[in-house]
């Protein structure tokens, strides 16, 4: 999962500063500016930084009304830099994995970054998660919110097409974070699967593992995959298996028949909703009291135990291992580019890809 950021001393020499959302009232920041911006609701606080999209932190009560950031990742972005595990980040252009590094559009076969093997994972070695944003707009009051702009150019990291790309992050409602991902193709058609990586620990990162949080998924099957996690294109019933979280299981109850971790996508069958939404998934650490629901409009959800963790540095001093977080990842289902029997990723000019992911807090 590790990788590597070009030239990162230079990079930062580009760091301008720091502005906390609605406390500062500098300039728009600009796109070679790095900057960490809060978005606060009461005691419910984000921290997002535009360097790769990010999800920094996320502070929320428990039952006893303690306050923790339950989200793994650095105490600055120069951290994100270093180029590994994707905490928090917004990945793609194609999030997960693409066999071969390779696809065929149109009759063109194009040939993308391998950072993964032989294969390319989550848009290449400098995919959406390695670049600076551009603040686009941003907003306090009643829900607070910030929006991220990219221009992904022709040909970057072996993608077809200049591609427009938006991520907002607002506080929707107390204790809940709405996430809204948009994509546009300039003048070429071109796959698209973004997805959010927020790793989350809800006893509070560096507390331990997740392997006593309860997890529920909606969903009965998945797309199972072969030795380098490229699914094969198959469909398989979760029932009776150590992939079944139909009910809620702990993470931890099962995970030895599992090979020592998941980490593969889910395919929802649970029905879009009147919001466009649907049930992902509901976790819970007893422990806390901590809930998180999450909730989107995406097919599928790549369920991610951690388990490429090895004792990692992270925020505060703690240091992360195996197992320290989990992420649910919504998204289309990973090499679609490469299999016909999966909904289809290609976006073409005039279409527009959305993707929305709601995470509802309680306790």
């Amino acid at each position: 999962m590790a990788s590597t950021v070009p030239n990162k001393s230079l990079f930062f020499l580009c760091l301008l500063g720091f502005a906390l959302l609605g406390v500062s009232n500098a300039a728009e920041t600009t796109k070679k500016t790095v900057g960490v911006y809060e978005l606060k609701k009461s005691n419910f606080t984000v921290k997002v930084t535009n360097y790769g999209a990010t999800i920094m932190s996320v502070i929320v009560p428990d039952s006893q009304g303690n306050l923790a950031d339950v989200v793994l990742g650095y105490d600055t972005p120069e951290g994100y830099a270093d180029g590994t595990f994707y905490f928090g980040a917004l990945v793609g252009r194609v999030a997960n994995r693409i066999a071969k590094a390779r696809f065929t559009l149109d009759g063109k076969t194009y040939h993308l970054s391998a950072n993964d093997g032989q294969n390319s994972l989550h848009g290449g070695k400098k995919g959406f998660s390695r670049v600076i944003w551009t603040v686009k707009e941003k907003g306090g009051g009643e829900h607070p919110y910030i929006t991220f702009y990219y221009r992904s150019f022709d040909g970057e990291q072996g993608y077809p097409g200049d591609l427009d790309v938006y991520v907002t992050y607002k506080l929707t409602a107390d204790f809940e974070l709405t996430v809204d991902m948009t994509a546009k193709p300039v003048k070429k058609a071109t796959p698209v699967n973004l997805a959010q990586h927020t790793y989350w620990n809800l006893a509070g990162e560096g507390s331990g593992t997740i392997l006593s949080n309860t997890v529920q998924l909606f969903a009965s099957h998945i797309t199972p995959v072969d030795k380098e996690l490229i699914p094969t294109g198959e469909f398989k019933a979760v029932k009776d298996t150590a992939y079944d979280f139909q009910e809620p299981m702990t993470v931890g109850s099962r995970i030895s028949l599992a090979g020592g971790g998941y980490d593969l996508n889910y395919v929802l069958d649970s029905q879009i909703q009147c919001n466009g939404l649907r049930q992902v998934a509901v976790v819970k650490d007893c422990k806390t009291g901590r809930v998180l629901e999450l909730s989107s409009d995406q097919p599928g959800v790549q369920f991610y135990t951690g388990n490429f963790l090895t004792n990692w540095k992270g925020k505060n001093g703690h240091y992360y291992p195996k197992y320290a977080g989990l992420a649910l990842e919504t998204q289309g289902f990973p090499n679609s580019v490469n299999q016909d029997t999966f909904p289809s990723q290609i976006v073409n000019p005039g279409e527009v890809y959305k993707h929305t992911m709601v995470y509802k807090f309680s306790f």
